[in-house]
């Protein structure tokens, strides 16, 4: 049995991959790379039908962090010229979280830059996770606030806060290299405080920081330890003014390449495409859709995205369908609730040839000048008098 048919096999049995067969994901062709998408959508069908849940940021303080995370624009030090502002009060990010909430997100994601939040802090946070609530009926509410100290993440349960996000980022061997005010343990720990205070776990990675495909794999099965129940996939925005303003080391095949092998690790769990996909997917964008179940809608914390009218047209063309508030994400094993009907069964795997490992090697940049013209700073929504993109 080939590669593609085990790896099918494997995640309609939720059962995981070797690390060498989640590398030889990564190692396959371009001319291979039709069949690696057709073969994880089979899996991302099987667990989660055509639907697509949409999510929508809202950046409650923006800039001026004491961390020097290499890759964030709002890092101590970033030269990059985006918005800067304090906590947004409740109101205010609650009307933000409308607009996201009328253009069909069924997740609201409030985040907020610094190394964790402060009691204070964490009060804020609740009394705008109450008002946003109050107004949407039925919307789900991450907060995504930094490292936890004890006892705030059952504050934050009590207010209502259904999730909480908290990124890998990269594996727990590279981390030094892109950040040194925290480490890996740190991140590891507040994604088990989240989960121990009972709300849903969200964590991911970030891809094309100059990593390696070991790099990749490691983190990803290091994610799959921690059994989050959604993992975003970010693609590094090559901010100016950050220390990883010249890494572009993707293209929209790697790219596909890596949410497949993601797919395939964590077959059952709501795998969200995240920042960076217009930069480095860009026009094929909706074969993502294949691999996974979840996107952001619209704007960024710092960049613009696609607009959200687009990112609606792009699902529909696709075939797929917005995820409502009245289906459960997840399928039944994974959550108490009743799982919706519409998933599919497919059994059948592309039968295409093994690939083989290659050496774990950081692909070079497109030989046509990258487009650097794609970062687009964000001057709307939160923080400004302009109305969102949603």
């Amino acid at each position: 049995m080939d590669l593609l048919n085990t790896l099918v096999d494997k995640g309609l049995r939720r059962e995981l991959p070797t690390r060498e067969e989640a590398l030889a994901v990564l190692a396959t062709s371009d001319d291979e790379l039709l069949d690696v998408v057709a073969a994880a959508g089979k899996v991302r069908r099987q667990w989660f039908g055509r639907r697509v849940k949409l999510n929508y940021l809202v950046n409650l303080k923006s800039g001026l962090c004491p961390e020097d995370c290499s890759y964030c624009s709002q890092r101590l030090g970033s030269k990059a010229e985006i918005l800067k502002y304090t906590w947004l009060k409740p109101d205010d990010a609650s009307k933000a979280a409308a607009a996201g909430v009328a253009g069909g997100a069924k997740r609201v994601c409030l985040v907020a830059s610094g190394r964790g939040p402060t009691d204070k802090d964490v009060d804020r946070v609740s009394d705008t996770i109450s008002a946003i609530k109050e107004q949407n009926e039925g919307v789900e509410v991450c907060a995504c606030l930094g490292l936890l100290s004890d006892g705030q993440a059952e504050r934050l349960r009590t207010a209502g806060a259904d999730a909480y996000n908290h990124n890998l980022n990269t594996s727990e061997a590279t981390y030094g290299d892109i950040c040194t005010t925290h480490d890996f343990s740190d991140r590891v720990s507040t994604v088990q405080q989240a989960q121990a205070a009972g709300m849903s776990a969200c964590s991911g990675l970030i891809a094309g920081m100059g990593e390696s495909d070991a790099d990749l794999v490691d983190v990803v099965f290091a994610l799959r330890e921690l059994d989050p129940d959604s993992v975003p996939v970010n693609f590094l925005i090559p901010f100016e003014g950050t220390p990883l303003a010249k890494e572009w080391n993707l293209t929209p095949q790697r790219a596909l390449r890596i949410l497949a092998m993601v797919r395939f690790v964590c077959p059952d769990v709501e795998v969200r495409l995240a920042g960076g996909r217009e930069v480095h997917l860009r026009s094929m964008q909706p074969l993502a859709l294949h691999l996974v179940n979840s996107i952001f809608l619209g704007d960024y914390l710092t960049s613009e995205g696609q607009a959200g009218k687009d990112d609606l047209a792009m699902i529909a063309d696709a075939g797929f369908e917005v995820e409502g508030t009245d289906t459960t994400t997840l399928p039944e094993h994974r959550t108490d609730a009743e799982q919706g009907t519409d998933a599919e069964h497919g059994t059948d795997a592309a039968p295409q040839p093994a690939a083989e490992v290659a050496a774990a090697t950081v692909p070079a940049p497109p030989s046509d000048e990258t487009r650097r013209d794609l970062v687009s700073v964000r001057r709307r929504g939160a923080g400004t008098d302009l109305p969102p993109n949603a």
